[in-house]
């Protein structure tokens, strides 16, 4: 820890400009001329990627190519009715730049809102401007909280502490004094100063680490990870499957070319699952939309999935459990002191801080400053110290140095103030002291010996959507752990009123090591004195426990620990280093919206892995029918059009819905697992009953228009297994999902009943026996189908 005069000007060793001198900044003349030059901070934007990128990313993919070739050759051999798929390609591709676009622009429009404003000195005046309208040599002003947003050297330092642990990984707050290096990416912990922007835009350190930490960077993403593996793959099964058919069409049965060539793509078309990552990006882009809308910044798409996985949430009182604002209700002096000097006294430690936290404020406010008093020397108020400090000449000559902070850390275990102290916080009080210190500001320890004179009584202000949010993530079975620079005594009172109740435990005694700490946090619930090293550090004792953890915070003592969480949530009026390293930002300050954010996860995680079940049933079944065809050495029994008509009725138009529609059940991990464990079943059954139908088909029909026929019957059956497959992944059924499915069979009855429906997809049943035949195998595979998703549910539960 570093304990250091704020007012670097004053070391002879080190002089600076004082107040009066102190430098103007550049004029408008100047920023102009560099403006001109191109010497401006045109850093690109973070939050999301443009639209030639979305553009390419949605149709330059490997299954759009795979789907782009065989459809050229479709419309050069086959009717357009067998070129649908092609049509339905780029209808899924428009829809998912789309989607994507609206989501980059509600991205971006709240990136404006949320963006940080740095103070710059031009002319003598502070202004704050847009991070991209900072020019070279610019003088940019800093205080607690701030984060440098460009390249500089430090012109003036009051106190001024810097955290460049997110850059180099030292944990401990560097001194800064004039003639420094400040680097972007850097965060003030405590003082304030101003630095002058030597490298800018580009060039800036900042630069290469938002490119890094852009969006599409990504977080973990089961999700992303799972659909990537199944289609590696997919994509090893169609290889095979694709060439064995190629040669059984063409050559094996020696067929009409045209028609061998319709057939072969037939087989190869539906083993793509074109539409699941589409739909997949769909829905993240939905999610993102529906929650700008409520005024929360989604930094990182996975964030959304990542949050509703978590089942631990770790809560920074300040700011999240209660609000910014505190208030003094009393101010008790001690060991005799005048109460009026008292005020003086605390009046004059408002005004010589620049940057008041929210305690100091509240002080600010209820005892004016006079005058008379002259600040000529303070200690800056440091989350690590827990404490602030200053010297004065009053208006008398006298001069005298004083401590504001907290009474365990000021004061000795033994101290008659502390069982005072410890009953106020018991109500859920904050105590500060006030002590005259009788070391300099500059000594390694100010506080030995310091006269303790006063406490300082404050009421925090509680979040009226704090208890309900707690509730919330009580009743879905997360774990709330409170970590709080405060006194744990008083967390743990402001806890209990919000309902979360638990030991409080301070932190000072929790063990170093990760396995011991990961134990005193599995016991406790309310932990105070926290350092932000040590925030960092049980944030990673839980994750070592295989627990998924969010923490949420909004000051520069939450930064390390949002870091190192799998998801960080940081509240819009935070400071500016927080919300530029959580994944998502919560503008309106609403410790509430967190339920709609994990309720947006769950909606995302569980309806994928729904419609991603129905892909890969037709995936599997298609793979294994164009084995069994190279086997039994027999025509493919499907055209295009069939399975385009199948697919869009039994997984494209019902999959859109499913995928868009409300979900509250706990995400659940082995995404690929849960996903395959039904789809390989689905698939087996599926292909199983069309092949069957397809033979005894064979033996049935003989003549002219016999394969017609033959097709007919296996698509009638392979559209009843995929209804019923369809039919169960829809559960639990509402009055919607009903309608969606018995629609869908409404619409494949139509085909069947309308002359020129039958023309168009080459399907009409001929005569009784066979059609009914199709409906009895389809019946019979619809019962193992069931049978077999039961079984595989309770043999290989995940």
């Amino acid at each position: 820890m570093s304990h250091i005069r704020a007012g670097a000007e004053l070391d002879p060793a080190r002089p600076a400009p004082s107040p009066r001198t102190r430098p103007a900044g550049l004029g408008p003349a100047e920023v102009a001329e560099r403006v001109a030059r191109g010497q401006v901070n045109d850093v690109p934007v973070r939050s999301s990627r443009s639209l030639g990128e979305i553009v390419r990313a949605n149709v330059l993919t490997r299954f759009n190519a795979i789907i782009g070739v065989l459809w050229l050759i479709m419309l050069c051999v086959a009717p357009i009715q067998d070129g649908l798929f092609g049509f339905v390609i780029l209808a899924n591709t428009a829809i998912g730049i789309v989607q994507e676009w609206r989501a980059k622009q509600t991205l971006d429009s709240l990136a404006v809102i949320g963006e940080a404003r740095p103070t710059v000195r031009r002319d003598g005046v502070a202004v704050q401007v847009a991070t991209h309208e900072i020019v070279l040599d610019d003088l940019i002003e800093i205080g607690p909280g701030d984060k440098a947003v460009v390249d500089g050297v430090c012109a003036e330092a009051d106190g001024l502490e810097i955290d460049e642990s997110l850059l180099t990984g030292e944990a401990d707050p560097v001194v800064k004094r004039p003639g420094d290096q400040v680097m972007s990416g850097s965060f003030v912990v405590a003082g304030s100063g101003a630095f002058q922007a030597t490298r800018v835009g580009r060039e800036a350190y900042a630069a290469q680490l938002a490119e890094e930490a852009s969006r599409f960077t990504l977080v973990h993403s089961e999700l992303r990870g799972g659909i990537s593996t199944i289609l590696k793959y997919v994509t090893w099964m169609m290889v095979p499957a694709a060439a064995g058919l190629v040669v059984t069409q063409l050559v094996v049965k020696n067929n009409d070319l045209k028609d061998a060539v319709a057939r072969t793509v037939g087989g190869i078309v539906p083993m793509v699952p074109e539409g699941l990552v589409l739909l997949t990006s769909v829905a993240f882009a939905i999610g993102v939309i529906r929650l700008g809308r409520r005024q929360c910044l989604v930094q990182e798409l996975p964030a959304i999935e990542g949050l509703a996985r978590v089942d631990t949430v770790c809560l920074d009182k300040t700011g999240t459990l209660t609000e910014g604002g505190m208030d003094v209700t009393e101010l008790r002096p001690l060991n005799g002191a005048d109460e009026t000097y008292l005020r003086k006294v605390l009046g004059a430690l408002g005004e010589s801080d620049p940057r008041p936290n929210a305690s100091l404020q509240a002080i600010i406010d209820a005892f004016p400053d006079s005058e008379e008093w002259r600040c000529v020397e303070s200690l800056p108020f440091s989350s690590a110290r827990k404490y602030s400090g200053a010297a004065f000449s009053e208006g008398d000559g006298e001069t005298s140095t004083w401590l504001l902070g907290a009474p365990d850390v000021l004061l000795a275990p033994d101290d008659p103030a502390l069982a005072e102290t410890g009953r106020l916080n018991e109500r859920g009080l904050r105590v500060l002291l006030l002590a005259r210190a009788h070391r300099d500001l500059d000594d390694p320890e100010p506080a030995r010996g310091a006269r303790a004179t006063a406490l300082v009584v404050l009421e925090q202000r509680l979040r009226p959507d704090a208890s309900d949010t707690l509730r919330y993530f009580a009743e879905q079975n997360v774990r709330a752990k409170v970590l709080s620079g405060d006194n744990a005594v008083s967390v743990g009172a402001v806890a209990a009123k919000l309902g979360l109740e638990g030991k409080a435990v301070d932190a000072r005694r929790l063990p170093a090591d990760l396995p011991a700490m990961a134990e005193a946090l599995d016991t406790g619930t309310v932990f105070g004195r926290v350092t932000p090293q040590q925030k960092r550090d049980m944030v990673d004792a839980l994750q070592s426990r295989g627990r998924t953890v969010a923490m949420t915070g909004d000051g520069v003592n939450d930064v390390l620990a949002l870091k190192s969480a799998d998801i960080g949530v940081a509240m819009g009026s935070g400071s500016e280093a927080t919300r530029a390293v959580a994944q998502i930002v919560l503008l309106d300050n609403s410790f509430a919206s967190l339920p709609s954010v994990v309720a947006e996860g769950r909606r995302v995680i569980g309806n994928i892995t729904r419609v991603a079940t129905l892909f890969l049933v037709k995936t599997v079944y298609s793979v294994l029918l164009a084995v069994l065809v190279v086997c039994a050495r027999v025509e493919y029994p499907f055209l295009p059009r069939h399975l385009t008509l199948l697919s869009t009725l039994t997984i494209g138009v019902p999959a859109f819905f499913l995928a868009l529609a409300p979900n509250t059940e706990r995400a659940r991990p082995h995404f690929v697992r849960r996903v395959m464990r039904y789809a390989v079943p689905g698939g087996v059954v599926a292909a199983a009953a069309t092949f069957l139908t397809y033979l005894l088909a064979r033996h049935h029909y003989s003549g002219p228009g016999a394969l017609d026929a033959e097709t007919s019957a296996a698509t009638l059956t392979l559209f009843l297994v995929s209804m019923w497959v369809l039919a169960i992944i829809a559960r639990p059924y509402t009055w919607w999902r009903v309608t969606l499915v018995a629609s869908m069979g409404v619409a494949f009855l139509l085909v069947l009943a309308v002359p020129a429906l039958q023309d168009f997809f080459a399907l009409k049943l001929v005569g009784v026996t066979m059609p009914w035949a199709a409906v009895g195998v389809a019946a019979v595979a619809s019962g193992a189908l069931e049978y077999l998703w039961r079984w595989v549910g309770r043999r290989f539960p995940v």
